[in-house]
């Protein structure tokens, strides 16, 4: 049985991961310090004897008993609200976690797989954006603490290859929604889905008019699996290419929720916010055989669903 680390377990993409490598046939350790993590999103996983989990910060040492067979490090800080209150954390676990379990790869002979960011772009000055594009990003804004933590990361994960030859796999992950998302974690589905559900406005930052590419998460999880078994060792976009304004999904929410109170709210744009945000996904498509399923629609709708099961109406978004 092969025995695969997966940091973040208890968040939204981590737990998925975890459900997926269970299904495979892998022995799976999930590791979080729930700082943005919920152990509600695995706790279906504990009487399994093919799952342990470590409450563990992967900034300090992390050690795993016995073979290891691959590394997932997804343990980070994702949304502004989480990155914007939790900057040095965020910087430490891109960092810190991510040479601590380079060198658990080395030492146990592990492929390992970060999950990077289109984030790295920054506000990109390229559209839709390649791989080959180095990125625009500011690095002493509020978003650096992310921004430069993710492209560190891969620098450091490149270092690894290329000096200690680490296998390793660099997943540049686009918008991606789905159940689990945490209801107030700042990012735009969850707080429209919760708006809307609520009858209360839904916050657009600027006129609305910037745009993203929303991949629902069973594609993503797709993606990353092919990816890890790939062989590939450069930098891969991940994500949806369908591009989208922030205030056509806003009325796609309003459509599908259906709650009359429910309308557009507007706030000023945060600084150095991306106007645009749309992956070229040729390579995922020619190297893996990816792309992504699951049209907004439907997607949607199975977000929806989860998010009426988690969203207490006498409650506002945070």
């Amino acid at each position: 049985m092969k025995k695969v680390l997966i940091t973040g377990a208890a968040g939204f993409l981590g737990s998925h991961l975890c459900d997926r490598f269970i299904k495979e046939g892998y022995h799976v350790y999930g590791m979080d310090n729930l700082i943005t993590g919920d152990l509600a999103n695995i706790e279906h996983l504990f009487p399994l004897k093919e799952f342990e989990y470590f409450h563990h910060d992967v900034s300090k040492f992390v050690h795993i008993p016995g073979e290891l067979d691959y590394i997932l490090h997804f343990a980070s800080p994702a949304s502004p609200i989480d990155y914007l209150q939790m900057p040095i954390q965020t910087m430490k676990v891109g960092s810190l976690g991510t040479h601590n379990l380079l060198g658990l790869a080395k030492e146990k002979k592990a492929c390992m797989l970060i999950a990077s960011t289109s984030e790295v772009y920054g506000d990109p000055l390229e559209h839709p954006q390649k791989e080959e594009y180095w990125g625009n990003v500011n690095p002493i804004g509020p978003r650096g603490v992310y921004d430069e933590a993710k492209r560190f990361q891969e620098a450091i994960t490149m270092a690894y290859h290329t000096f200690h030859k680490v296998d390793i796999r660099i997943l540049r992950i686009f918008n991606t929604y789905g159940p689990r998302m945490r209801v107030n974690d700042g990012r735009v589905l969850p707080a429209f889905f919760s708006q809307a559900i609520r009858g209360e406005g839904l916050t657009v930052f600027g006129d609305g008019e910037q745009t993203r590419s929303f991949c629902y998460v069973d594609d993503l999880v797709e993606g990353i699996y092919k990816l890890l078994l790939s062989g590939y060792t450069q930098p891969v976009n991940v994500g949806n290419p369908s591009e989208c304004t922030i205030k056509e999904i806003g009325q796609e929410i309003l459509d599908l929720v259906g709650n009359p109170k429910a309308h557009f709210v507007y706030r000023d744009l945060p600084k150095d916010d991306p106007k645009k945000r749309k992956p070229d996904i040729t390579r995922a498509k020619e190297i893996l055989g990816w792309e992504p399923k699951v049209d907004r629609a439907e997607g949607l709708k199975r977000t929806y669903e989860y998010f009426k099961k988690v969203v207490k109406v006498d409650e506002a978004v945070s």
